[in-house]
């Protein structure tokens, strides 16, 4: 039974009895269902930290353990994961108190393979609508237009729709893409719609620091454990307990601090540094890089067993440039806050300008986006942004140009970009007044004087248009015949 999306809702398996396990996998998979199986408690939390689980079949007699016991890490954790009870006869009153303990619901040995695969669709449309809402209810709630992953393209909307599922689990997510194309959007909105909302969000970058620094803000140290250390210092994983810890940049992180991730993935322990105890290490992790790290790990700058703890759950962002029909919803959003940030009024983007950046290639994302449209308003003398505005601040490397034949615009173009790179750069507000003037003088000159006509191609109205000419002492006469 898979989803709108073809993905086959996930059930853990956790019974004693192997070949039970391996029956009950292959009803359940000739049903449509993915299935994995563990025959101990420990098993079961191991599958819930590396996996998306949509679903759980617990027997209640593990061999030397008690399957209530995995029923109630599992309502510590808060998973809202529907749990199954498989139960004897003889322990009815048993499989009742784990329903009053939380269970989803039971079902006695021998049991019947109809009654088995409809009790499980139940559960995993329960738990589908359940985040479902859930999601919903957090984005209305709590979204403020900042921290939303924004476009209409297939490929950010594949993103936003597998998020609310990831975010449910406790799986581990390894967040892959180019700079600048929102990883840690990404991973805030993980954070926002899972179980770990209430408890902090913190983020650290693995390049920015040398390694004992990183080390050490991390996990922490105690007095004395270094030159300096003079106070007991709580890490991130401390100040991120209960909640998620992002680390930025991962490929970045020096080989110690790797070894030492990998322990706290491994046993959710971490040690101090200058500790005796190793401390338990109660958060979520999700990472981030835009290196290749399977190159990384051939040339032995990375952990292979670090990278396949991490790869637990894959989330690709996608560039700019394999979701172009979203760069005129971006820019507009990014336009409008940078006229709210610099008390800009009146401002839009002009066709000329939004064709020059459905061109561009955008090798730095949606920041690049960002970055250039704030540049661009802020050359722009009546919040209006043109093409030569946007010409200014892209890089000169860029493939964008302004329509062709369009020998005025390009003039327009040339004079955005014709400071000297050795000479003082000008105060902004000299330079914007310079190409203001130039952008008047050359529409008087198409419009050969005629203030109606230039107005119009600049897309003011003649009255403004006036007091511009007249700020700049430009005479339109000059522009006759």
């Amino acid at each position: 039974m898979p989803d709108h999306r073809g993905v086959r809702p996930h059930i853990a398996v956790i019974d004693d009895e192997a070949d039970l396990c391996e029956l009950i996998a292959l009803r359940l998979e000739h049903h449509g269902f993915r299935v994995s199986s563990e025959q101990t408690c420990r098993g079961g939390l191991e599958i819930l930290e590396r996996e998306v689980v949509d679903a759980m079949l617990l027997d209640l007699r593990l061999e030397n353990e008690s399957g209530l016991d995995l029923l109630d890490a599992i309502q510590k954790r808060s998973l809202d994961l529907p749990v199954i009870i498989l139960t004897a006869h003889g322990t009815i009153d048993t499989a009742v108190e784990a329903m009053e303990r939380g269970a989803y619901g039971f079902l006695t040995k021998p049991f019947d393979d109809r009654e088995l695969v409809q009790k499980l669709q139940q559960a995993v449309e329960r738990v589908r609508l359940r985040r479902e809402v859930a999601g919903l209810r957090r984005i209305v709630d709590g979204s403020n237009g900042t921290d939303r992953l924004l476009g209409t393209s297939p490929a950010i909307a594949a993103v936003r729709d597998i998020i609310p599922r990831i975010a449910a689990s406790e799986a581990t997510v390894l967040v892959l893409g180019e700079s600048g194309t929102g990883k840690e959007l990404a991973a805030r909105s993980l954070h926002a719609l899972s179980p770990r909302s209430g408890a902090p969000f913190v983020a650290i970058n693995c390049g920015a620091l040398p390694p004992e620094l990183l080390e050490s803000e991390l996990f922490g140290h105690r007095r004395g454990a270094f030159t300096g250390a003079v106070r007991d210092k709580e890490g991130l994983f401390a100040a991120a307990a209960g909640g998620t810890l992002f680390l930025d940049e991962i490929g970045d992180a020096p080989l110690p601090v790797q070894v030492k991730l990998l322990r706290v993935l491994e046993e959710r322990m971490y040690l101090p540094v200058g500790a005796t105890e190793p401390v338990a290490a109660d958060v979520r992790i999700v990472a981030a890089t835009n290196r290749d790290l399977r190159a990384d790990m051939s040339e032995g700058r990375f952990r292979e067993d670090l990278f396949y703890r991490l790869h637990v759950v894959p989330l690709a962002m996608p560039p700019l440039r394999e979701r172009a029909e979203d760069i005129p919803l971006l820019a507009e959003v990014f336009l409008t806050r940078a006229a709210a940030r610099h008390g800009l009024t009146g401002a839009h983007l002009a066709r000329d300008a939004m064709h020059v950046l459905g061109q561009h290639d955008w090798p730095g994302n949606v920041r690049e986006l960002a970055n250039v449209i704030e540049g661009s308003a802020l050359l722009s003398a009546d919040g209006v942004l043109r093409a030569p505005h946007v010409l200014s601040v892209l890089p000169q490397r860029s493939k964008a140009e302004l329509p062709t034949n369009d020998a005025g615009n390009a003039l327009l173009a040339r004079t955005a970009l014709s400071l000297d790179p050795l000479a003082e750069l000008p105060p902004l507000r000299e330079a914007r007044e310079a190409f203001d003037r130039a952008y008047l003088e050359e529409a008087m000159r198409r419009a050969e004087g005629n203030v109606s006509a230039a107005a119009r191609s600049a897309g003011r109205n003649r009255t403004d248009f006036y007091e511009l000419l007249k700020r700049y002492d430009i005479a339109a006469s000059s522009y006759r015949g």
